[in-house]
C-alpha cells in the first residue's frame, strides 16, 4: 500500500451555526463541533459555547445531509454538559471533542479546563455518558481518566477515540513545555491504548510532531480526528502558527504517521466567517461521502460550518 498521496478537495458547504449569544450558558462561540451520525441523513453536532465568564458547556444540533445540502432539525440543546465543582479538574470549562457509542450508551470524552497562576491553564481529559440517547450526559469520574504522568507532565487534552474490536486508542494533544510568557508552548500529538474505554496507558512517543524547520512558527498541533478506511488511518488535525489552521497526517503500514498538510485544500473563495480561519476539524462519513465539520475565524467565535470531500479516492485503502 502506498501513501496517501492525492491533495483533498474540500468543497465549502456554507456555515452551519454562529457563534451562540443572549444566554446564561452561552454568550459566545460555537467551537470544536463534533460528529454522531443518528443514521444514512442525519447527524448530531456537538459543540461547546462559552458562558459569560468564558467556561466552555456542551450543546447539540442535529442536521439533516443529502449531497450538498443541509438542513437544521430544531433548535440548539443544551448545556448537556456544565463546568465541573469548584477546584475540580473541569471547573473553568467542559469541552467535548469525541462522542461515539458503546452499545446503549454514548461515551463523551472531552477536556477539562482549570485556569492557573503560573501558566494560563491546564488541561486534562475527563469522561461523561448519555443513556438516553444524548439528552443528558452525566459525568463518569470527578477526577479526570487520563491526567499528569512522567510522559505528559504539564497538560494534554482534545482527546480522539477511535474503537476497533476490542482496542481503543486515543489520540490527543500533550504539552512538551510552556514557554516563558502567557501562551508560548509546544503541543503535539500522543496517544494512549485500552482495554474498555475506561483505564488509559498514555504512549510517551510523539505521534505528530511540530513542523520545526518546516515552518518554524508553528508551536501547536491539536485536536487530532482519526478515520479508519480499511487497513489505513488517517488523520486531520488543528495547527497554529499562529493562525489557526488545518492539517492532515496518514499512517504508513510500519505505524508511523507522516505529516501531509500540503495534501489539503478548500476549494472556491471563503466565506466572510471562515475568510481568516479554518480549524478544529471533525471528518465523518455518511453513505460513503466524507464532510467535515470545522470552526472558522476566531476558533469558534464565529461558528462552525460544514465541508464535503470530492474525491475520497485520494484516502486510498
Amino acid at each position: 500500500m502506498q501513501d496517501s498521496a492525492a491533495t483533498q478537495q474540500w468543497r465549502p458547504l456554507g456555515q452551519l451555526q454562529a457563534g451562540l449569544a443572549g444566554m446564561d450558558w452561552a454568550a459566545s462561540h460555537a467551537s470544536y463541533p463534533t460528529a454522531l451520525p443518528l443514521d444514512d441523513r442525519r447527524v448530531r453536532a456537538y459543540f461547546s459555547p462559552r458562558d459569560p465568564q468564558g467556561r466552555s458547556q456542551l450543546a447539540s444540533l442535529d442536521i439533516e445531509i443529502e449531497g450538498d445540502r443541509h438542513t437544521r432539525i430544531g433548535t440548539v440543546r443544551g448545556p448537556l454538559l456544565a463546568p465541573g465543582a469548584r477546584g475540580a479538574f473541569d471547573a473553568d470549562g467542559a469541552t467535548v471533542s469525541c462522542v461515539l457509542r458503546a452499545g446503549d450508551t454514548l461515551l463523551a470524552y472531552y477536556l477539562g479546563w482549570s485556569l492557573s497562576k503560573s501558566v494560563p491553564f491546564t488541561n486534562f481529559i475527563g469522561l461523561a455518558t448519555s443513556h438516553d440517547a444524548g439528552a443528558t450526559f452525566v459525568r463518569h469520574s470527578v477526577a479526570p481518566i487520563v491526567g499528569r504522568s512522567e510522559a505528559n507532565p504539564f497538560t494534554l487534552g482534545y482527546p480522539w477515540v477511535l474503537r476497533e474490536g476490542d482496542a481503543w486508542t486515543m489520540w490527543f494533544g500533550s504539552h512538551l513545555a510552556w514557554g516563558e510568557q502567557g501562551l508560548e508552548m509546544q503541543h503535539v500529538v500522543k496517544s494512549a491504548t485500552s482495554p474498555d474505554g475506561l483505564q488509559w496507558q498514555a504512549d510517551p512517543r510523539i505521534v505528530v510532531d511540530l513542523a520545526g524547520a518546516a515552518d518554524p512558527q508553528e508551536f501547536a498541533v491539536s485536536r487530532p480526528c482519526v478515520v479508519a478506511r480499511g487497513e489505513r488511518q488517517f488523520m486531520w488535525y488543528a495547527r497554529r502558527n499562529p493562525d489557526y489552521q488545518i492539517g492532515f497526517a496518514s499512517r504508513r503500514t510500519d505505524g508511523d504517521w507522516v505529516r501531509q498538510d500540503g495534501q489539503l485544500r478548500f476549494l472556491g473563495q471563503p466565506e466572510a466567517w471562515e475568510d481568516t480561519e479554518r480549524t478544529y476539524p471533525c471528518v465523518f462519513a455518511l453513505q460513503g461521502t466524507y464532510y467535515m465539520l470545522y470552526n472558522g475565524n476566531g476558533y469558534g467565535r464565529s461558528g462552525f460550518g460544514l465541508a464535503r470531500l470530492e474525491n475520497p479516492e485520494c484516502l486510498a485503502e
